[in-house]
């Protein structure tokens, strides 16, 4: 026994520490980080993301190695309060509702506070944790969040530490259900296996979902699921597991128009019914006259309101506030209509004018879409980059795991009081991730690059 173990010790020694340096990283992050201290964060993300690309590098042909590590990474953060985003309190706040037989769609949190009647004994400290913003607006989370959020809170009986382990637990399962449908979709389009580690292993991807609870992979699940099928001809059956993602998050939406071709007229046509009719019915049981209404309006704010680590609309405001004079208030509005305009014009180009007569092509053809939509959006938020990152496993390009790096630099806003970002971090992360990109899309092998020329086949 001592032999296998010393064995064991001498194969895989760098793996095993470099595992175990990213398990005192990830215990850090999740319980010794205050997000206002940016250079530590900096530091631990920094020092997780070398050891998750020196895992890969080292172990890329192991994967119950790699399985086992990422699975432990995830379990580090068991117990550990979401401490880079507040969105948790919202999410049991719904659960709450909904389990006190109120729609989530219906009342904003400061609305249903006003009655002055306590409908749930953590009520009070529910909305203090969401923030003044949130408790404003109506809820913005899809009917299977809703459904989940409902489930963590009458599992744990509305404890706080119990919902976020109904959720954390929620969350770590669809990251292995990724895992194992991505390899079996990577198998089909002939793909290193090994590529679903990239998302896997990925400290985005572990602290923005597991540590921060953000339910992107949830959605990535079933959309990868639903590809799966799609590639194995069950089109029918894809159908409604599409309609799950979006209604896990939205962004699956974008992509329909790029099926058109894929599939032919006729069978896009009895595809896009199926989806149509399976979100129909998700959305039924919180349906209500003012619903409509309310949800476009907190779905609105993304376009007309804020803004967060965002690439073109800086330089665009740059522009028009120091030179034309324009008002930033007025800009945002006219800004998030235009995007929304453009990002429906570049995905109607791309699903027309590129073949996307195979599934690989339909792949690629979405990760260009959503790449678009995000360097022109207003609001880029980390985890958004996941979905991102899960479409990069199934192409060559390698652009989305440079983002998933760059991105934590946006979390410098975070240390100052008034959250005011460094619009040159921003640039920094915005000029390196448009340059690989621009240079990855003229067909350049990224091996070529000092950075990458240890990479794994891809």
């Amino acid at each position: 026994m001592a032999h296998k173990i010393i064995t064991f010790w001498k194969l895989h020694k760098y793996p095993l520490l470099f595992t175990l340096g990213s398990v005192v990283f990830y215990w850090s992050f999740g319980y010794d980080l205050n997000r206002a201290d940016f250079i530590k964060l900096l530091m631990l993300y920094t020092g997780a993301f070398y050891f998750y690309y020196k895992l890969i590098q080292l172990q890329h042909w192991n994967f119950n190695f790699l399985l086992i590590a990422g699975v432990l990474f995830r379990l580090v953060f068991f117990s550990a309060e979401p401490n880079l985003s507040q969105d948790f309190y919202r999410f049991i706040w719904d659960g709450e509702l909904i389990n006190n037989g109120i729609n989530p769609y219906l009342f904003t949190p400061n609305e249903i506070l006003a009655q002055n009647q306590l409908i749930f004994p953590n009520a009070h400290n529910l909305v203090d944790g969401m923030g003044e913003l949130s408790a404003k607006h109506y809820s913005n989370y899809p009917p299977v969040n809703q459904v989940i959020f409902a489930l963590a809170s009458l599992i744990s009986n509305g404890n706080l530490l119990g919902s976020i382990i109904v959720m954390r637990a929620t969350i770590i399962l669809a990251d292995i259900g990724i895992l194992f449908w991505g390899r079996k979709l990577l198998q089909h389009l002939d793909k290193p296996t090994h590529n679903i580690f990239w998302y896997f292993l990925n400290p985005l991807v572990i602290i923005e979902l597991t540590g921060n609870l953000h339910f992107e992979g949830v959605m990535l699940f079933f959309f990868i699921l639903s590809i799966y099928l799609i590639s194995k001809n069950k089109w029918l059956w894809a159908a409604p597991v599409y309609a799950i993602s979006i209604m896990v998050k939205l962004i699956p939406l974008l992509f329909l128009p790029i099926f058109l071709k894929f599939f032919g007229f006729k069978r896009s046509l009895l595809f896009y019914i199926s989806v149509g009719v399976g979100c129909i019915l998700l959305l039924l049981p919180f349906y209500a006259s003012t619903f409509i209404d309310h949800y476009s309006e907190t779905v609105g704010l993304w376009f007309s309101n804020f803004e967060f680590n965002a690439g073109i609309y800086n330089l665009v405001k740059i522009i028009a506030v120091d030179f034309f004079k324009a008002k930033p208030w007025e800009l945002i509005e006219v800004y998030g209509t235009i995007v929304i305009g453009f990002t429906i014009a570049i995905i109607l180009l791309i699903s027309f004018l590129r073949k996307n007569d195979s599934l690989q092509s339909v792949i690629i053809s979405m990760l260009l879409a959503l790449s678009a939509y995000y360097l022109l959006s207003s609001t880029v938020h980390p985890w958004y980059l996941i979905f991102l990152l899960g479409l990069g496993m199934f192409t060559k390009y390698k652009f989305p795991i440079l983002w998933s790096f760059l991105v934590i630099l946006s979390y410098y806003a975070y240390s100052n009081p008034d959250y005011a970002e460094n619009l040159w971090l921003l640039a920094i992360e915005y000029i390196l991730v448009m340059g690989l990109f621009i240079y990855e899309m003229l067909g350049y092998d990224i091996k070529k690059l000092y950075f990458f020329k240890n990479w794994p086949d891809a």
